[in-house]
């Protein structure tokens, strides 16, 4: 395990450069001049010339390549040209937001997926089963603005129990803080996550919903699962010990990815609740031309989908002793 998990880690390095010359190249054909948004139209020839030479663009692309590969061996990922920051120090500013969404709409997905793929696959055929595919159909079928508008309309504007926008208090600050005994910052955290997790979460349960679905029926009629219901187990120990162990490995290639997706792809939730995470930096930073940290968001969102997928491959090893990681 320690070795495989090794290897792979060491596998990052040449995946990171990779990424980074992909994105790099891609970039070039960015629509658009950062120089021109960052001085205004009523910027002088020379003005544009001197900041070009001033950010390095004046510079052929491959010698800014090299340049910027450099820099990241070294652990720099460029200055933002209009927030005249480190890009590092900018998307560490905003990543714990993002992580805290993603992981709170993921517990969502998980808990609503699990329930209602078990409870179809158990009641196969009778109306409890097509009502549990309908609401998985209708949370695939609804987009996650909408949704989102309409849980801002009904539990903040018309019911007025929950905030509409912004993100409450650090969550693991506030738990810690919960510990202790004070249990008003965790409170107001979970009252702001509460809505976006929820906005978010819900199209991914409909996916886990379906495919728990599918899984625990290839594995219910197994001749182990028949052999374990002979020997009296209950319903609710076939079910949990026998059958859903041995369904998860295509469920949780399914919650890697789709928690891969939450990371990177929250764009449109953050926009609607104004949740200050990485999903609203890279469109305020596509709408700059800012490209060092359009370049350093790529990097960290292609990163945390090859973490996500490490650890996924090392869940496999934990669930299921038959499959090898060496």
């Amino acid at each position: 395990m320690l070795a495989y998990t090794a290897r792979r880690i060491l596998t990052l390095i040449p995946l990171v450069f990779g990424m980074a010359t992909v994105a790099f190249c891609l970039l070039l054909f960015f629509p658009g001049d950062p120089v021109a948004v960052l001085l205004g139209d009523a910027a002088s020839p020379e003005q544009v010339a001197q900041a070009r030479a001033s950010l390095g663009l004046d510079q052929p692309w491959f010698m800014r390549l090299v340049n910027y590969l450099w820099s990241l061996a070294h652990g720099d990922l460029g200055s933002s040209i209009f927030q005249r920051r480190p890009v590092l120090d900018i998307i560490l500013e905003r990543l714990p937001a993002t992580l805290e969404l993603a992981s709170a709409a993921m517990l969502v997905a998980v808990a609503i997926g699990l329930t209602l793929g078990i409870v179809a696959a158990v009641w196969r055929g009778t109306v409890i089963d097509m009502g549990a595919m309908l609401l998985a159909q209708l949370g695939i079928s609804m987009p996650v603005f909408w949704l989102g508008i309409m849980l801002v309309y009904v539990f903040s504007v018309t019911l007025g129990w929950l905030p509409a926008i912004s993100r409450g208090p650090d969550l693991v600050p506030a738990i810690g803080q919960a510990l202790q005994g004070d249990t008003s910052a965790l409170s107001k955290a979970l009252s702001h996550l509460f809505l976006p997790a929820l906005s978010l979460g819900l199209g991914q349960a409909a996916i886990i919903s379906r495919l728990v679905r599918v899984s625990v029926l290839e594995v219910v009629h197994e001749d182990f699962v028949r052999t374990a219901r002979a020997k009296g187990l209950g319903r609710p120990r076939v079910m949990l010990i026998h059958v859903l162990r041995n369904a998860l490995l295509p469920i949780i290639s399914v919650i890697g990815l789709r928690f891969g997706v939450l990371l990177a792809g929250a764009v449109l939730t953050e926009a609607i609740f104004a949740w200050p995470g990485l999903g609203q930096l890279i469109v305020l930073a596509v709408s700059q031309r800012d490209l060092p940290l359009i370049l350093g968001l790529l990097l960290v969102f292609a990163l945390m989908f090859a973490i996500v997928n490490l650890i996924v491959d090392l869940i496999y090893g934990v669930v299921d002793p038959r499959v090898s990681l060496e």
